[in-house]
């Protein structure tokens, strides 16, 4: 097996779960063969938002196809 991995990030103005689950969710909807997916860094945009935004960088990794 041969395994790529991309980042992804996902924002929320509720929170940092949200924010993942988020990125998740996009994940699953436009990538096949997922096998798994790690929360790297969380973050908070203050500047030139309303309201916070909370944002959660992960890493998806798939597997390519033969």
């Amino acid at each position: 097996m041969v395994f790529k991995k991309i980042t992804l990030i996902g924002t929320s103005t509720e929170s940092f779960d949200d924010a993942a689950d988020n990125a998740i969710d996009r994940a699953e909807d436009t990538l096949q063969n997922l096998y798994w997916i790690e929360v790297d860094e969380l973050g908070v945009e203050l500047a030139s938002v309303e309201d916070r935004q909370y944002q959660a960088e992960v890493t998806v990794a798939f597997e390519l196809e033969e």
